[in-house]
């Protein structure tokens, strides 16, 4: 039976975060090092000589092994999960985090933005899943988290092919939970809500677009990066060993309104 104290403790745990280098990912990679999980970094902008979230995770005593891979290139990532999985027979922990979103209205959204979001959104999120998540059935164990989107719920404006890779993402964590569950390989998610990163600062200029945000937050702010530690903690850990197939939501109560 797990105990309260050590529940959430991911000691001796090893996870692989993709989009690690900035934003969410990154906030997420130093939750988990800071519960002690050693970090296998991926991002397509991911200094190998050095990087910021490497030289966190390393003082806090854990390891850090940065990878570069370009996932809308569906060669380079079978390269890379070749290489990683050569590298460490077993990962005890998936975050599903890359990703990117381009605007533009449905009217004018050209095949090219559709293709490169839908092939990092969506392709290659399963097709990493599916592979280090056999894995983990194998043996099993292990932890897959997706970062959802509230356009996982909601249809948003503009972006399309956003929204629709995350409404298939929020479909496949319950796909993949219903398969492994009883393996004993936990799939859920984490849908953020409107989080201050590279990715909204549009929205986060435009003073109208803003304030009509804001005002509908009961939080009252944006959210940071920071406020996913807890949250991928806890769906990495022990105390979610019951959770499956949910998603989780880190909007500052935007879905309560």
């Amino acid at each position: 039976m797990m105990n309260t104290e050590n529940g959430f403790r991911l000691d001796g745990k090893l996870a692989l975060v993709t989009g690690c280098n900035r934003g969410i990912g990154r906030g997420m990679a130093e939750g988990l090092a800071e519960a002690g999980a050693d970090i296998i970094g991926v991002s397509s902008s991911l200094g190998l000589e050095g990087s910021e979230i490497g030289d966190y995770v390393q003082s806090l005593g854990r390891k850090f092994y940065p990878y570069q891979a370009d996932f809308s290139q569906r060669d380079t990532l079978y390269a890379f999960i070749s290489k990683v999985k050569q590298d460490f027979p077993q990962i005890d922990i998936l975050i599903n985090n890359a990703g990117t979103i381009m605007r533009k209205p449905a009217a004018e959204h050209p095949d090219e933005y559709w293709d490169r979001v839908i092939e990092i959104n969506l392709n290659s999120q399963f097709v990493l899943a599916r592979e280090i998540g056999k894995e983990m059935v194998a043996r099993g164990s292990g932890k897959i988290i997706f970062t959802a989107s509230l356009l996982s719920f909601q249809g948003g404006i503009t972006v399309p092919g956003y929204a629709a890779s995350k409404g298939a993402i929020a479909s496949l964590i319950k796909a993949l939970a219903n398969e492994w569950a009883g393996k004993g390989v936990n799939v859920n998610g984490i849908a953020p809500g409107y989080i201050a990163t590279d990715n909204t600062e549009a929205l986060r200029q435009d003073p109208v677009r803003s304030k009509t945000i804001l005002d509908r937050i009961p939080a009252g702010r944006w959210g940071e990066p920071a406020d996913f530690k807890g949250p991928v903690v806890f769906l990495a850990s022990e105390a979610s060993s019951y959770v499956n197939g949910t998603i989780l939501t880190v909007d500052g109560g935007w879905m309560g309104r």
